[in-house]
């Protein structure tokens, strides 16, 4: 294992512990525009979103969007885009990062419902994808390639 961990680090990315819920759902620390929040990491999820009552503590600036929201609790469900946005997870960072701004209601009352924490959003695989991520389920760290 410490041969994937050397092999990453030497090809530019940075590693970030990964927190393993009651539920079995992975979780990460991320900062979006200076302030701490808990995200859930799905890869089945397209987009990076924010739960709409957490809107204004990231500072999230929002707009209508055409973009319906759906997960494995809900449909159709309206949402908000909110660009330009500075995200920090470890030691990977971007600016400009569009945000998806909806309701988790539903999310964190299926957690609740399991005695876990609730969660700020949803870290998707827009980030991950452009970050070229790598998920290591055995040692739980996630590693996100940083731009040259």
């Amino acid at each position: 294992m410490s041969n994937l961990k050397k092999l990453l680090k030497n090809k530019g990315y940075s590693k970030i512990p990964l927190i393993l819920g009651d539920t079995n759902h992975l979780e990460v620390s991320a900062s979006i525009n200076g302030i701490t929040g808990r995200f859930i990491l799905d890869t089945g999820a397209s987009n990076t979103c924010v739960g709409v009552d957490k809107a204004s503590y990231f500072k999230l600036v929002s707009e209508d969007s055409e973009i319906k929201a759906a997960s494995a609790g809900a449909t159709d469900m309206e949402t908000l885009v909110s660009a330009k946005n500075k995200i920090k997870i470890g030691g990977w960072k971007k600016t400009k990062q569009q945000i998806v701004v909806f309701d988790l209601v539903h999310v964190n009352e299926a957690l609740k419902t399991h005695n876990s924490l609730p969660v700020d959003g949803i870290i998707g695989a827009d980030i991950l994808i452009k970050c070229k991520a790598v998920i290591d389920y055995s040692s739980r760290n996630l590693f996100l390639k940083n731009k040259k």
